[in-house]
């Protein structure tokens, strides 16, 4: 509990609960809208697309990550959710809104945020020592998850009872108030010590530092792992996108929410299992969740009844929640601040280029086939990480969390050439 007594880890822990209360209702929200107003399955597969293809893109924000200051960040893409959003009720109540213009706001809605949840990330090791990252990221996970489970499974019945339109406008206000508790942050920004350029050369360092974050990747072992990570986000994408779906044939827009709050349960366990995951061989305890996190995620596509499928597809996401936890701190502790931003936009880019590719093919196949095959085989994706990882001699062989080295994923090797290659530059 001491980091809470940290004011700008418990600022930014605040705002992060917010914001995630307000993305919350705003996923469940919009694509239940977009399910209904489209009446077919591949306009949720569209939508699921259109959201998740920004994520996909998140590479693109990482220099100006590592550039801009949080505070300012964090402030204005809150405030910017707020104006957005507020668009789709004015449209309804002047009676001209459309499939189209959800489709159009979800994925600018998206993009913002792939500015704010960096910056986060980046801001952790500035407020904290390194013995906190790891807790500090399972808070961070836990008020996610956390928020996640309770607002999924309360958001259909919030439609139910007070209305799409009327969420929207709670929407609106939630993420004015992230923006006022992220305003009240202190965190030092260093400024550019290069001074005032041209447009020319500051393009050219733009592109300089996105070059660094991608052969930092390339170069290390992270790009093998994505191998796994871009197969089963594709699954993963497909899945969500037919989850509308999937739920309405057990009951509506209540169980859309249960499910949610299933992955959410299942990621929060996993998140909060992280110190105790980290005990093991990280190689070797990889393989075996991710393979029994495979079979429970079939028993819930094809189980008869709904309260089996919920605790499966809940067991299923467990090793998800816990090794996201688990990397994210290891990657924070290994690459340098200044270069922070960049890398982990374009791994998290990378891992989730897939899953708007998936959203749109699991909207397509649900629509000749049904939703229960599709999160059937979309559960197939975990099997695949975890097969990459049995496969590969470096990753089946990664020791504990305590013992990991940059130079054992490759990282150090990798941040030296790039050094070098910037000093010719």
């Amino acid at each position: 509990m001491n980091l809470l007594k940290n004011r700008n880890y418990l600022l930014l822990l605040l705002g992060r609960v917010v914001t995630n209360i307000g993305d919350s209702l705003y996923y469940v929200a919009s694509m239940w809208l977009v399910y209904k107003l489209g009446d077919n399955m591949f306009y949720s597969g569209l939508a699921g697309f259109l959201t998740l293809l920004p994520t996909a893109l998140q590479f693109i924000t990482g220099p100006f990550v590592d550039r801009w200051p949080a505070r300012k960040t964090l402030v204005t893409t809150q405030f910017l959710q707020t104006f957005i959003l507020l668009t789709i009720p004015i449209a309804h109540y002047f009676h001209v809104l459309t499939v189209q213009l959800v489709l159009v706001i979800m994925p600018v809605a998206s993009f913002i945020q792939q500015f704010a949840y960096p910056m986060q990330t980046k801001t952790l090791p500035v407020i904290l020592k390194k013995e906190e990252l790891i807790k500090g990221n399972s808070y961070f996970a836990f008020a996610y998850q956390g928020i996640d489970l309770v607002f999924n499974a309360v958001s259909g019945i919030l439609v139910a009872i007070f209305g799409i339109f009327l969420l929207y406008i709670a929407d609106s206000v939630i993420f004015a108030t992230a923006a006022i508790l992220f305003a009240f942050l202190s965190i030092p920004h260093r400024k550019e010590k290069l001074g005032k350029r041209d447009w020319k050369n500051k393009t050219s360092a733009y592109f300089s530092e996105l070059n660094e974050g991608f052969t930092t990747v390339f170069r290390s072992l992270i790009a093998i792992f994505l191998i796994g990570s871009v197969i089963a986000n594709f699954c993963i994408g497909g899945a969500m996108a037919v989850l509308p779906a999937f739920a309405d044939h057990h009951g509506g827009p209540m169980y859309y929410g249960f499910f949610l709050a299933a992955i959410s349960i299942g990621s929060l366990v996993g998140a909060l299992s992280a110190s105790w995951m980290g005990t093991f061989r990280i190689g070797g305890f990889t393989i075996i969740a991710f393979c029994i996190g495979a079979v429970c995620w079939l028993f819930a596509a094809l189980l008869p009844y709904t309260w089996m499928a919920l605790i499966c597809f809940a067991f299923a996401w467990i090793p998800i929640g816990g090794t996201n936890v688990i990397f994210a701190a290891s990657l924070q502790n290994l690459i340098p601040h200044h270069s922070l931003g960049r890398i982990t936009t374009v791994s998290t880019s990378l891992s989730a280029v897939a899953m708007p590719i998936g959203s749109l093919t699991g909207g397509y196949v649900a629509s000749v086939t049904s939703s229960t095959l599709t999160i059937a085989c979309t559960g197939m994706g975990l099997l695949v990480v975890s097969t990459v990882w049995l496969l590969h001699p470096r990753l089946r062989s990664l020791p504990k969390v305590e013992m990991l080295s940059a130079e054992m994923i490759g990282l150090e090797m990798s941040l030296h050439a790039n050094e070098g290659l910037s000093e010719k530059n």
